[in-house]
């Protein structure tokens, strides 16, 4: 059967520290255990690229940006002409402002503080 959670005695004795992957519950703790793996084995050398890992959601604060790939209608639905045109600038600009649109609709809690650190940041300048 299922167990409720870890005996409090087991946690006494041998946890050192306790992480939480949301506001959600499992039904076992094998999937927050995968969030925990995967999430610590995407830092080691060679599993991912150090370019990724710094285009990551969060970055800033932010969620990432959408991601189109081919082709460029699906079903009636087109990639964005911006990530065609070739205007690297622009592209970056457009995908930083779909960062911050996604944050604000998905994480206002997560906006808000990138809010306010981007505002203390230009106090700073």
């Amino acid at each position: 059967g299922r167990y409720e959670g870890i005996d409090q005695r087991i946690i006494d004795l041998y946890v050192d520290d306790e992480v939480s992957i949301g506001d959600y519950v499992l039904s076992s703790g094998e999937l927050a255990a995968l969030v925990i793996v995967d999430a610590l084995y995407r830092h080691l050398d060679g599993v991912i690229t150090r370019e990724s890992l710094e285009e990551e959601s969060f970055q800033e604060g932010l969620l990432e940006y959408p991601h189109y790939t081919r082709p460029e209608v699906f079903r009636c639905r087109e990639v964005p002409p911006i990530l065609l045109s070739g205007h690297h600038e622009r592209i970056r600009e457009w995908r930083m402002q779909q960062r911050i649109e996604k944050t604000r609709r998905v994480r206002p809690d997560l906006y808000e503080a990138w809010q306010s650190r981007t505002a203390a940041d230009d106090h700073k300048e």
